[in-house]
Order: C-alpha cells, then sequence, then structure tokens
C-alpha cells in the first residue's frame, strides 16, 4: 500500500506563492498518473492539477490554469504543484493522488487518473 505524504502547505497572503510537493518514501513515481486535489470549507473535493508521466498529457482545471504548474524533481521520487498568484478561494486542504502507471488515456482530465492512493492532505489558506 502506498502512501503519498504531501508537505508545503501553510498560510499566506492573497497574491503569495506555495510549494507543495508529493513524495512515497522510497518510491519512484516514474510513468505514474499524478493528480493534486483540493477540499475546501464545505465545497466538495475537486481535481485541479492531474499530470499522466506515462504519456505526457496534464490537465489544469480553469480557475488554476496559467497560476499553478506541476513538475517533478529529476530524480523522479517527488512532484510538486507550485501555486501563484493565490486568492482565498484557493484556501483548501491539498491532497495528492497516485494513479496508473504507463497508461495512455485521451482525453486526458482529473477524472481519469485511476486514482488509488490518497494522501492525507495539506492545509493552504490565502489570506486576504
Amino acid at each position: 500500500q502506498l502512501q503519498p505524504v504531501e508537505s508545503g502547505g501553510g498560510v499566506v497572503q492573497s497574491g503569495g506563492s506555495l510549494r507543495l510537493s508529493c513524495a512515497v518514501d522510497g518510491f519512484s513515481l516514474d510513468g505514474y498518473a499524478i493528480g493534486w486535489f483540493r477540499q475546501g470549507p464545505g465545497k466538495e473535493r475537486e481535481g485541479i492539477a492531474c499530470k499522466n508521466y506515462g504519456d505526457g498529457m496534464v490537465y489544469y482545471e480553469d480557475s488554476v490554469d496559467g497560476r499553478f504548474r506541476i513538475s517533478r524533481d529529476v530524480s523522479k521520487t517527488k512532484v510538486y504543484l507550485q501555486m501563484n498568484d493565490l486568492n482565498p478561494d484557493d484556501t483548501a486542504v491539498y491532497i495528492c493522488a497516485i494513479g496508473g502507471r504507463n497508461n495512455v488515456v485521451l482525453p486526458w482530465n482529473c477524472d481519469r487518473g485511476g486514482w488509488r492512493y490518497w494522501g492525507q492532505g495539506t492545509q493552504v489558506t490565502v489570506s486576504s
């Protein structure tokens, strides 16, 4: 059972930036689908940024497109979510998920990752 662990959350002022990390101890994420989801107060969980490292396809939800970006470290053991120009609507628990490996899924979006393993989440709070 893989357990993704998120880190990097915190409190930031509106307009600020944070970088979240997702890793599984000692495990390579090469070829896997990685998704970032969030659940705000009183809201349902939503997929906001998902990348299929099996074929390179990436999806960003409209509200974060252009502000958030998924990347990976050179060792392929950590995936990051760079979040820029944050606003209070971005306040949520951010959760990393790991899906299928070396799959080609078209069209690609956060509903199609075959998510199998979920982290506990990290809180992001944006103050106005």
